[in-house]
């Protein structure tokens, strides 16, 4: 099943044990939660997945438990982040042999390529599988944009298909759309920006606080693709301060007490990452309990 890359694509947060081993009954729990809300897509392993603490084998099994769960209901999409090319491309031809719907793909790693190098890095890996690729473009946490001319370049490959879009810049909306029309399909990758850029074009939203939230996610994307600004917004003023834990640099144990406050996950995470505690606790939870209490009644 291949991804239109349209719709709300969770990013999804990789559920763990106390032990620290894959917790594969929260991750069938909060899959269900996801499918039940109409999501279009899951992601798995990128960087709220904890991509960097997980083991390619790891990345897999997670890959095939949840093709096995959504039943064909929904693509999964596995995230290739690696230092190397040559590790890139065999974690996609495993990807693919997995059975991977599709491949979000974020450039190097650890190391700044230039334009000739970023091309010829998304290149190779579009060659070396048939799964269809979308760009995970985040110049201020990854420190590589991926520029308009670059995606000119990119063009030529029928399988780099999409953008996350992340630049935190909403014109890059406008901007991709007046060069390449309905060339690439544009995902918002923000979420305090994504009600924004679904109003000027995008096709989609990879989300964080979805993981917690499905509903309310789908929701506003339903309803701002519909039109029906006045009721999204009413939703995504509420939203708001939840999804501001989105864009720090903890935002995975952010994220991962939301769920677990809304019972579709757990705290646990993998070191160096530690859960959080003391004032840091507190003041979260103050922001995710406020938003539970004042979560708006959502019928979709």
């Amino acid at each position: 099943m291949e991804p239109n890359w349209t719709g709300v694509y969770p990013a999804l947060t990789t559920k763990f044990t106390a032990e620290g081993k894959l917790d594969f009954t929260l991750v069938e729990k909060n899959l269900k939660a996801q499918l039940d809300a109409g999501v279009e897509g899951v992601i798995i392993g990128g960087s709220l997945g904890e991509a960097s603490t997980l083991e390619n084998s790891e990345k897999l099994e997670l890959i095939k438990f949840a093709l096995e769960k959504v039943e064909g209901k929904v693509p999964v999409v596995m995230t290739i982040a690696e230092g190397s090319t040559h590790h890139a491309v065999n974690l996609a031809k495993e990807a693919e042999k997995a059975g991977a719907n599709g491949l979000m793909v974020l450039p190097p790693m650890r190391y700044k390529s230039d334009h000739r190098e970023t091309v010829a890095f998304y290149n190779t890996i579009a060659d070396a599988s048939s799964l269809p690729i979308m760009v995970y473009n985040n110049p201020v946490d990854y420190k590589v944009e991926v520029t308009l001319d670059m995606f000119a370049e990119l063009a030529e490959k029928s399988t780099i298909q999409a953008v996350k879009e992340s630049t935190r810049d909403v014109s890059n909306v406008t901007r991709m759309i007046n060069r390449f029309g309905n060339r690439f399909k544009i995902l918002c990758g923000v979420d305090t920006i994504a009600m924004e850029e679904l109003m000027l074009g995008a096709d989609g939203w990879v989300a964080g606080l979805v993981c917690a939230f499905p509903k309310e996610t789908v929701m506003i994307y339903k309803l701002t693709k519909a039109g029906k600004i006045d009721e999204a917004l009413r939703i995504y003023r509420w939203f708001l301060p939840l999804l501001e834990l989105d864009i720090h640099p903890k935002l995975v144990q952010y994220i991962k007490l939301a769920e677990s406050e809304v019972g579709i996950g757990s705290e646990h995470v993998r070191s160096p990452r530690m859960t959080l505690i003391g004032e840091e606790r507190d003041r979260v939870l103050k922001i995710i309990l406020t938003g539970i209490k004042n979560r708006p009644n959502i019928n979709s």
